[in-house]
């Protein structure tokens, strides 16, 4: 008996060095106890890994794709200058995980995988998964973008138990749930009229007018922040093209853009960590006056046209974009709501760089 009692002690450490999750697919994966080698499906993870982790974001990061560096050069070039062990981390593919090398992946020895969850992407299916499941490389998949409303609380909570980050990840999820439920609350009992709203996706970057969401991703935001979108309903993906007629013949009481271009593309919409209120402002004026159908809205032309930031589609940061939707759709019914309040508490209480940058404008 005290054989195997004995046994059972020294099993216990063992046992104690994994944990089960459940991920945003409903999978149960066997995760380490304290991963120190992570992979992770797109390096604009950087976003909510800075909302939970504590210190360089990317200190367990050892492969990513680059799209960071590809996408988003403004917030590449701040952490690369203020943690430059990032600029080392091994690139894995281009863009997506739909790209990885799966070779090099599994070459870099990780203790954990964490994967965004794509629209588009059956997962369980791909040679990717097979191939790390074979090399017993526990994968997880999160969630902040393709039905944020529901799993964003739910992949941050899984992301904070797997790094070992609880306390901070659960901190942040009380600010966000305390800015999302005040938004929430108020038009519940809103019996006003909700604006309709144009949502032009990469102004000034596409040949032909005008890529925008139909459902999910923004537009659920966009519906949740008390706006109807012209676009819902007319095409059965998440995003899709309107055709210059429609967009016309719907004539929306709000335009609304998303741009990321830097202080160095001067012929495009800047929006984003470097760049100043007063270029935002007037690229923006700029992109309007290209695009024919966009000019020709009573909306532009009325001085009811915004933009933000593209990248707040990815992440938690997507509560910027639902105050800046509240606020810009309702302003007498959020008069007290400031988007740039909420960007500079969550600077001082959770990133680990200061935002000095500019994140929405209007015309």
């Amino acid at each position: 008996m005290k054989r195997i009692l004995l046994a059972a002690l020294l099993l216990l450490p063992l046992l104690a060095q994994s944990k089960m999750l459940t991920d945003s697919l409903g999978r149960e994966v066997d995760v380490p106890e304290n991963p120190q080698r992570l992979v992770i499906g797109e390096s604009r993870m950087i976003y909510t890994l800075a909302l939970v982790e504590t210190g360089n974001p990317a200190k367990r990061v050892v492969g990513w794709p680059a799209d960071l560096r590809n996408l988003d050069r403004q917030t590449w070039d701040r952490y690369v200058k203020a943690f430059p062990e990032i600029a080392n981390i091994t690139q894995i593919g281009n863009s997506n995980f739909s790209q990885l090398n799966v070779e090099k992946v599994i070459a870099l020895q990780p203790d954990l995988v964490i994967l965004p969850v794509y629209a588009r992407t059956p997962p369980n299916n791909s040679q990717l998964m097979q191939q790390l499941a074979a090399a017993h490389i526990p994968v997880l998949f999160l969630d902040f973008r393709v039905d944020p409303l529901k799993n964003t609380v739910a992949s941050l909570t899984t992301l904070g138990k797997a790094l070992n980050d609880e306390a901070k990840t659960e901190r942040f999820i009380a600010f966000y749930q305390q800015h999302m439920q005040r938004i929430r609350e108020r038009l519940a009992s809103y019996q006003g009229a909700r604006p309709k709203v144009m949502l032009q996706l990469h102004l000034g970057k596409k040949a032909e007018c005008c890529t925008t969401v139909a459902h999910g991703n923004l537009a659920d935001l966009i519906a949740f922040a008390g706006g109807d979108n012209i676009a819902a309903g007319r095409f059965p993906a998440v995003f899709g093209q309107l055709n210059p007629e429609a967009v016309i013949a719907a004539n929306p009481d709000i335009y609304i853009a998303t741009g990321s271009a830097s202080p160095a593309e001067s012929d495009f919409l800047q929006l984003g960590p470097q760049v100043s209120a007063d270029a935002a402002r007037s690229t923006f004026l700029h992109a309007l006056t290209q695009d024919s159908t966009v000019a020709a809205l009573p909306a532009v032309q009325q001085q009811r046209a915004y933009a933000f930031w593209q990248n707040f589609y990815m992440s938690p940061w997507h509560l910027l974009a639902v105050e800046f939707f509240a606020k810009t759709f309702h302003p007498d019914l959020f008069h007290d709501l400031s988007p740039d309040e909420t960007l500079k508490e969550m600077s001082q209480q959770f990133l680990p760089l200061p935002e000095t940058g500019t994140y929405w404008t209007h015309n």
